[in-house]
């Protein structure tokens, strides 16, 4: 399979086999006019297999969504047909409006100006929890 090279744009690369498309859901690349290519299952010498997302446009993306859905992705950008700059991500110590707290109790569910912040309680475990009611995320 051959994908073309990137002139300017963007590659989201050692993501985790099988989170590519949790990506591309949660950072709206649906909604993009450009190409958008998505890799499942590649071969990897790090990590046996791994997903890859290429985008044709430099845009803007949020680090903290990556991060939360895989922290071992590496963000590189592509300007010219060059790598000009490489991110390597950690989880973030919180998010907002990533994911929603599912605690029917939770003022979230009934407030609808109100943002779904969560914070990073356990980095060993990915845990996260609603900053308003602490329920567990995931």
């Amino acid at each position: 399979m051959i994908i073309g090279q990137i002139k300017n744009g963007i590659v989201l690369d050692h993501i985790s086999a099988g989170r590519g498309m949790e990506l591309y859901n949660i950072l709206g690349l649906d909604k993009l006019e450009c190409q958008v290519a998505l890799i499942k299952n590649a071969e990897s010498n790090k990590l046996g297999r791994k997903d890859i997302i290429k985008i044709d446009e430099v845009i803007d993306i949020d680090l903290n969504a990556i991060g939360y859905v895989d922290p071992r992705v590496t963000v590189n950008i592509i300007t010219d047909g060059k790598l000009t700059k490489r991110t390597h991500l950690e989880m973030p110590e919180t998010i907002e409006d990533i994911i929603v707290c599912k605690n029917p109790r939770c003022i979230t569910t009934t407030e609808q100006d109100i943002k779904h912040i969560f914070r990073l309680t356990d980095r060993e475990n990915r845990v996260y929890r609603c900053i308003y009611c602490d329920s567990k995320a995931r």
